[in-house]
């Protein structure tokens, strides 16, 4: 396939890459290996429930991360920290604060990792997802990197040139878990409350694949 070469701030060749699952970053991993990029993929995601949720799309992202010989850093599931974050917006709709809150968190956290272990640019693969603000994911993403010196985040437009459908084309290929809401059991609990309303069956976990 052809692509267009892409580089990171600066040219910096050593990426820190958070990853919220397989789907949305097969592409994004794609991009930077075939412009030569350097990249780890750092996986810190307590904001997804229940926790068999969690397990199939962290083991999604680590047989693809190993299929294609990327370092993998698999962090901390404190899901108790994110729901005391999370209290009070309970209610708060998608693309709301909550979700701001969310993003700050595991940004947060990626950009620490990146200070303490010698990566200047982070970015995340959260803003290939045409359900996601790129808006709202860049600014938290450059709230988290201002905190540290020498530590950026790489607000590059993954979705453009294509890179949405690459997306889909990659998950078909890969076979990838298919996951059918955000990942919050809030998330799972609107997204259900949808589905019975419109006649559909509440969503099954592990079994949906691409």
């Amino acid at each position: 396939m052809e692509r267009e070469k892409i580089t990171s701030p600066g040219d910096k060749n050593k990426v820190l890459l958070h990853s919220c699952c397989a789907p949305c970053s097969g592409e994004v991993i794609q991009a930077m290996v075939s412009s030569g990029i350097n990249l780890t993929i750092f996986f810190y995601n307590p904001n997804i429930h229940p926790k068999k949720e969690y397990e199939i799309r962290k083991d999604e992202n680590i047989k693809y991360a190993q299929k294609l010989g990327i370092d993998f850093i698999d962090a901390d599931y404190d899901v108790q920290n994110w729901f005391r974050r999370a209290k009070g917006m309970e209610f708060e709709p998608e693309r709301g604060p909550r979700c701001t809150m969310c993003f700050d968190m595991r940004f947060e956290r990626t950009a620490l990792y990146a200070y303490e272990n010698g990566f200047e640019v982070i970015t995340s693969s959260l803003g290939i997802s045409r359900w996601k603000n790129m808006e709202q994911i860049n600014e938290s993403g450059k709230r988290a990197a201002a905190k540290y010196p020498k530590v950026e985040y790489w607000t590059y437009n993954w979705r453009k040139n294509g890179g949405s459908s690459r997306m889909y084309e990659i998950a078909k290929e890969e076979s990838f878990y298919k996951q059918e809401f955000c990942g919050c059991v809030f998330s799972l609990r609107d997204t259900n409350d949808w589905r019975k309303k419109n006649g559909k069956g509440e969503i099954e976990i592990g079994k949906m694949y691409y």
